[in-house]
């Protein structure tokens, strides 16, 4: 899957147009990454620019970015009431999907050491990115300003990072590193503002100041009044949507809000917030009320519903969750397309897509039927006795189903390591050696994709054979069609695995993967024999 990572720089410029317009563009121009908003402050004379990518396209951007802003903006000129330390003021990274905090503290080294090297400008690390007690917190790093720099970096214990440690009037210096994804969400209260904000004292986790703390970790909150809505507000901050995600401070309120005899009427998500955090409501409550939901598209549907995200204005998750933003570039081009372009890409003059992928689009298909025949029974009057049954099998299948369909792509891409291992130079006994290694990693990735492909198709037969035992009959010839199709598809993934195996030269691997991979292929032929016998025997 593809790695998703946020950057929020926050410039100190917010009137200027042509110089904002300017900045974003130095965004806009690089490939793989993907502005999502630029929100000026004229008061702050500060804008916020968020944007997305990989780890490589996310660290250009923030060094074009950077290195735009340090051209245009002159920091002995700027006014403004936002706390600041140079043009380029803070630089956090995010990690969003598929990403860990490393890879991510990995990224604000590397944009760090750019800047600091190619720009000459100083830069400090912070939160998650930084080692030092004394220079975690962001309000450490900025205390005294921009106007106290120039003293306070010539001492020892502010010595920069990265870059110079001197005081540079144009620039100042910026401060990057790692953050959660910080969700603003907003619980709307049918009563007064005190009333909202005495909810707010009582979840917040600093609580009432009298050094007792709130009921909720991670979590910033007041109460106000919004004239627009004519109702109050509880106003959130969640730092860390895994340690309080916002359904729970949604119940939190609710539950408040019933001893105070006043009505939720329900809330809104404030920008963006990631998919995993709406997925993590959507089982909280298939859970709580015993629901079987398993497609993506309803768990959204429900968690709008059950959180009112609807109330003040439409939550539209194309344009809210940050995942569903980037659809427009997918990560997985072969998956994505037509069935029709797909079977003429295969029959192209190209060696890929070829074996492997088709090999895991036919058994995603495999598992699909399976799952298709659970939904022919489940929810049928006639066949409510089997719900049970139905529930404990169409959700595996589907899942399965879902994780076979990204290998499509991961497939045609197996091999791109170990060409690239091969282009790599022989010209010194150390030369030969690196590149046998990359080599043979390139081989093994090579392997290792196919041989998914093969595990997670024989993981299906338990619940394909408890299809044929119970589902609805005249789905029969289409579950025939699906154990014969995850039969063909561990096949062709097992072919895929034996061609590359012979150059392997870990034998003690070899020898590993070999036994496993016949393993599964004999698995295949009994247990699609049995899915037939079975549906066979029923009328």
């Amino acid at each position: 899957m593809k790695k998703i990572i946020e950057c929020v720089p926050n410039i100190s410029e917010g009137r200027n147009k042509e110089i904002i317009e300017a900045v974003a563009d130095a965004v806009r121009n690089v490939k793989g990454a993907k502005l999502l908003d630029v929100d000026p402050g004229k008061s702050t004379n500060r804008t916020v620019i968020t944007f997305i990518g990989d780890e490589e396209s996310v660290v250009e951007a923030a060094f074009q970015l950077s290195k735009k802003a340090y051209e245009l903006i002159d920091m002995t000129k700027h006014k403004g009431e936002h706390p600041r330390l140079g043009a380029v003021d803070v630089v956090p990274f995010v990690p969003v999907a598929n990403v860990t905090i490393e890879e991510c503290v990995q990224c604000a080294i590397r944009y760090g050491e750019r800047v600091g090297k190619e720009l000459g400008v100083p830069v400090y690390l912070y939160e998650h990115a930084s080692n030092n007690p004394e220079r975690k917190m962001l309000k450490q790093i900025r205390a005294g300003e921009y106007e106290g720099l120039k003293e306070k970096i010539y001492k020892p214990e502010w010595k920069p990072d990265f870059g110079p440690q001197e005081f540079i009037p144009k620039s100042g210096a910026t401060v990057t590193g790692v953050r959660f994804f910080l969700i603003a969400y907003n619980v709307n209260i049918l009563g007064t503002k005190e009333q909202a904000h005495r909810i707010a004292l009582n979840i917040r986790e600093q609580g009432r100041n009298d050094g007792k703390p709130g009921r909720l970790k991670q979590i910033k909150a007041i109460g106000w009044f919004v004239d627009e809505y004519n109702m109050a507000q509880v106003s959130v901050n969640i730092d860390n949507y895994k340690v309080t995600p916002p359904h729970i401070v949604f119940e939190e309120c609710v539950r408040d809000a019933k001893e105070l005899n006043i009505a939720v009427c329900g809330s809104e998500i404030v920008g963006l917030i990631p998919l995993e955090a709406m997925l993590m409501a959507a089982d909280y409550y298939i859970q709580k009320e015993n629901l079987f939901i398993v497609d993506e598209k309803q768990k959204i549907r429900l968690v709008i519903e059950r959180l009112g995200l609807n109330s003040v204005s439409q939550f539209i998750p194309e344009k809210r969750i940050i995942e569903y933003m980037v659809k427009g570039d997918p990560d997985e081009p072969l998956a994505s397309l037509s069935l029709r372009n797909f079977i003429e890409l295969v029959g192209a003059r190209t060696s890929a897509p070829g074996g492997g992928s088709v090999s895991a689009a036919i058994a995603a298909l495999g598992a699909a039927l399976g799952t298709m025949m659970g939904w022919m029974t489940y929810g049928i009057r006639k066949f409510e006795k089997l719900d049970s049954k139905m529930r404990a099998n169409i959700k595996p299948l589907h899942f399965k189903m879902k994780e076979l369909i990204p290998l499509i792509d991961a497939d045609t891409n197996a091999f791109n390591d170990y060409m690239l291992a091969m282009r790599l130079p022989k010209n010194t006994d150390e030369e030969i050696k690196i590149r046998e290694e990359k080599m043979q990693e390139g081989l093994k990735k090579a392997i290792d994709v196919p041989l998914s492909v093969m595990r997670i198709a024989d993981s299906c037969w338990e619940y394909m054979i408890e299809m044929a035992k119970y589902g609805n009959i005249n789905s029969k010839s289409d579950l025939e069609v699906g154990a014969k199709s995850l039969e063909t598809g561990i096949w062709g993934a097992y072919r895929n695995v034996l061609i590359n195996l012979p150059k392997v030269t870990d034998e003690e691997y070899k020898s590993k993967i070999l036994q496993e991979s016949d393993e599964i292929i004999k698995r295949a032929e009994k247990n699609y024999k049995k899915v037939v016998k079975i549906l066979s025997k029923r009328t």
